[in-house]
């Protein structure tokens, strides 16, 4: 059945409202950790050695496998908890899976369904992470633990494909279309509408990613094309990057800026290539107009994924401004971690727990926990 539009109560699938007590743990759990004073994480650049010793000192093991969704792992999203490793995914058909990875039992984990289609972004909020925002292609919700409830913040008649905050208190967000557009979402405002709708120029707009320090920037990755635009600068028509990361000869699965200081960016490409923009103008510090020339070759990475796995992207660890992580389709089955420059740290591999390809990947903010999940729902965490 057809989720309907408007508000929907937090009830797992499967239970009635009355008979949920399986889950109550789990969404207690949740608002006790979002609780928590959040730690600032230790973010620097890459010593080397340093860094892949925390990271040949992380492991995966039987109890930290599990099947989360029922589908394909399409998204997924890590509470910022220091006590209790809190993991969402959202899956092709709409559902939405919370794990609490420290529960040893059967109710550690749950399925929610409040969407019709694929989960392809999700994020906790940093200004309040009992609040979880996902993303499909009809609306853009906010499942709040505190009231039990999944809030719908926008929705659209054409396919939305991404989003991303555009400022610490995360009230807006800029929002990617299949299409190509963007548009600007206020959670303050009434109804589901955009403030403002753009025409970027782009066939096919697959992830956006706002500047982690200069708020007003904004990456978009699309077909061939990935741009960097000014929301301030943002028109209906005609809207033209501030720059452009060139080279890309196939499509684009995603564009992300580095965690500290966003003076890197790091693409997926069809093409079988990641490759590495660093920014010449230190917009960190000068406020110029961001121009991100590429700083190394591209380096060959098997992105064939084909049509039954989620396709790659390489995410940042939140930690480092310079290594990133991204799936691998190489055997035996592995998780990969790399430099900026194209050179492969470590490889997160284990031969009896480890058995498929891991395209999603998120990396906890402050903690050494990586979770990588496949396309058969399950999720694994070292």
């Amino acid at each position: 059945p057809e989720v309907p539009a408007g508000p929907l109560p937090m009830v797992p699938e499967g239970q009635e409202e009355e008979s949920s007590q399986l889950t109550e743990g789990l969404l207690a759990t949740w608002t006790r950790i979002s609780e928590e004073k959040a730690a600032s994480p230790e973010k620097h650049t890459c010593d080397v050695k340093r860094y892949q010793a925390s990271l040949s000192s992380m492991a995966l093991s039987e109890d930290a496998v599990r099947k989360v969704v029922k589908s394909r792992v399409c998204s997924m999203a890590i509470h910022p908890s220091q006590s209790i490793v809190l993991v969402a995914a959202g899956d092709k058909f709409g559902q939405i899976g919370l794990w609490n990875v420290n529960s040893r039992s059967e109710d550690g984990a749950s399925i929610f369904i409040p969407h019709n289609s694929s989960v392809t972004c999700l994020h906790f909020s940093p200004a309040n992470p009992a609040h979880l925002l996902s993303l499909s292609n009809e609306s853009l919700r906010c499942g709040d633990v505190t009231r039990a409830v999944f809030d719908e913040i926008h929705r659209s008649e054409d396919s939305l494909s991404s989003f991303d905050f555009l400022e610490a208190s995360a009230t807006t967000a800029v929002v990617g279309y299949w299409d190509g557009d963007i548009a600007v979402v206020d959670r303050r405002t009434q109804g589901t509408s955009p403030v403002l709708s753009v025409d970027i120029g782009f066939k096919r707009t697959r992830t956006v990613h706002v500047h982690p320090v200069n708020k007003q920037y904004f990456v978009a990755a699309g077909s061939v094309d990935v741009g960097i635009y000014d929301i301030r600068h943002l028109k209906r028509r005609g809207t033209k990057p501030v720059s452009s990361l060139p080279g890309h000869t196939k499509s684009v699965a995603s564009a992300y800026f580095s965690p500290v200081t966003g003076n890197r960016v790091v693409t997926v490409c069809a093409d079988d290539k990641l490759r590495t923009g660093k920014d010449g103008t230190e917009t960190h510090r000068i406020h110029r107009e961001p121009r991100f020339p590429p700083s190394f070759p591209p380096h060959r990475h098997n992105n064939n994924t084909g049509r039954w796995l989620t396709r790659f992207r390489a995410v940042w660890d939140p930690k480092q401004e310079d290594c990133f992580v991204v799936g691998s389709m190489a055997r035996p089955r592995q998780i990969e971690v790399f430099q900026d420059t194209g050179k492969l740290l470590h490889s997160f591999s284990n031969l009896d727990c480890l058995s498929s390809v891991c395209s999603i990947n998120v990396v906890h903010p402050t903690r050494n926990i990586l979770v990588g999940g496949n396309s058969s729902g399950r999720l694994h965490v070292f």
